[in-house]
């Protein structure tokens, strides 16, 4: 009986949490244009997540799935997932919602997180990762690879890369960004200049129940850049050389004596 009451207490608080939160930054609705009406539908998603696992919080904002900014919770400050966006991630007058959404989660998974355990899937399914360049391969010209690791929950994982079986230092944050369903999708990216025994791997590591996922890069159909560059050349010669003689023939025949 007492644990039968403990559950309902913890519930009601939860319950009262969660009025809240809505009610926090509630504004009120402005009647929608017409002309909005045919504007296409766009979702901005901005997601707080806490976990028993690493990372234990994390915020998430994306743009139709598309990632702008993480958040360092240690440093307070937006992380841009792209530099162009560098200039947006110095905004702070959201600072004190994103630190009550911290502590809501961290409390709700504190209060209800144990009276749910064993009642909802611990993970689901297995990450999967695959690599490719952000810029097309050219040999010798500085490109960035991508490790993009898709069907991932709960997002608790470690990204590292080899390059000829060798661990390469000096990779940057890997980003986690939530979507739609309850899922989660990472990004790591690595500066390099292509070669062509160059092989590279990304090592994706599921925390939770240690699933391994490893991707692979090898180039694949090159077009180095002096080939692509005599073959536009030689495009383009032959569009003059072509133009030229169609010229010629028109004017010869327009000035050619209309006979009776």
């Amino acid at each position: 009986m007492a644990h039968g009451q403990s559950q309902g207490a913890a519930l009601l608080q939860l319950l009262q949490l969660l009025w809240l939160l809505p009610h926090s930054e509630a504004l009120p609705e402005a009647p929608t244009p017409r002309w909005r009406d045919e504007l296409q539908n766009h979702t901005f998603l901005h997601t707080v997540y806490c976990q028993y696992g690493s990372p234990s919080v994390g915020l998430s904002e994306s743009y139709d799935e598309d990632q702008l900014f993480s958040f360092d919770f240690l440093q307070n400050t937006r992380v841009p997932r792209l530099p162009e966006f560098a200039n947006w991630a110095q905004e702070e007058r959201d600072a004190s919602a994103i630190f009550f959404d911290k502590t809501f989660c961290q409390d709700m998974i504190q209060d209800i997180g144990p009276q749910l355990e064993g009642k909802i899937p611990v993970s689901r399914g297995f990450p999967i990762a695959e690599v490719f360049t952000v810029k097309p391969l050219e040999f010798g010209k500085p490109n960035t690879l991508v490790c993009f690791v898709s069907n991932l929950f709960p997002p608790t994982l470690t990204v590292s890369w080899q390059h000829q079986s060798a661990p390469v230092e000096g990779v940057g944050p890997t980003f986690v960004s939530a979507i739609d369903g309850l899922s989660f999708q990472a990004f790591s990216y690595l500066n390099f200049t292509p070669e062509r025994s160059d092989v590279f791997s990304c090592i994706v590591t599921h925390e939770i129940d240690r699933y391994t996922a490893v991707a692979y890069w090898v180039p694949q159909n090159p077009l180095p850049s002096d080939l692509l560059e005599n073959v536009l050349c030689g495009i383009a010669f032959g569009l003059g050389v072509l133009g030229i003689i169609v010229g010629t023939v028109l004017i010869l025949y327009f000035r050619k004596p209309c006979s009776d």
